[in-house]
């Protein structure tokens, strides 16, 4: 080592300095711990929801294109095979208090003082239903939701086909799993045509756990 850089290194290494990077040192680890804590509950929360979307189903599928038969393709959240039929679920991460109806064009959500408006989603499921029908074919009943998660509310009441996570198994109960296999038998050719006929979607796939971490 040049004998300049160790006699700088020789003057840095004092008392202070050594507390000061040990300081330093501690609020970076605790930070890290924290961002990595506050992800994997994240990750949790969302595994949760999942879970809980999912087994009003037999089966389903999540994340997907669905072809509209037009050379395009449909990004469907979730399609669930239900003892019913076919749900389309069209789900909305939305927090705060909704005021929303079926003949208007936008929605508005408040949150404290924030307030923001998005599209009428409803036009947005009935395509989806539409492209997800003509797949299954007419025999199979095909239904859809928009499914507003946790920390959504509505105070002037739901607009027609919308629900909260709450009301979800209220429409769609759990099916028994033994005798869910028979109840949805007759259903079986229009979602053996969905499952050759989607693809993978990447608008939701969400980053890697470390990006998630060091994104916070």
């Amino acid at each position: 080592m040049p004998p300049i850089i160790a006699e700088v290194l020789t003057r840095l290494d004092t008392t202070l300095n050594r507390a000061i990077a040990a300081a330093t040192l501690a609020v970076m680890l605790g930070g890290l711990v924290f961002y990595t804590v506050r992800t994997a509950r994240r990750r949790k929360a969302r595994k949760q929801l999942h879970e809980t979307i999912v087994s009003a189903s037999v089966e389903y599928l999540s994340n997907v294109l669905v072809p509209d038969g037009m050379g395009g393709a449909t990004h469907v959240d979730y399609l669930l095979l239900t003892p019913h039929g076919i749900l389309v679920i069209d789900q909305r991460d939305v927090r705060g208090n909704i005021f929303g109806g079926d003949q208007m064009t936008q929605w508005t959500v408040m949150s404290g003082a924030r307030r923001q408006t998005f599209q009428n989603p409803q036009h947005a499921l009935y395509d989806r239903v539409a492209v997800v029908k003509q797949l299954a074919g007419d025999d199979v009943p095909v239904e859809g939701r928009i499914l507003f998660t946790q920390g959504s509310s509505f105070p002037k009441g739901l607009p027609r086909w919308t629900i909260t996570l709450d009301l979800l198994h209220t429409q769609f109960p759990p099916p028994d799993s033994q005798a869910a296999p028979n109840e949805v038998a007759v259903y079986r050719e229009g979602w053996n045509a969905l499952l050759a006929a989607v693809s993978s979607s990447s608008l939701r796939r969400g980053p890697s756990f470390l990006s998630e971490v060091f994104r916070s």
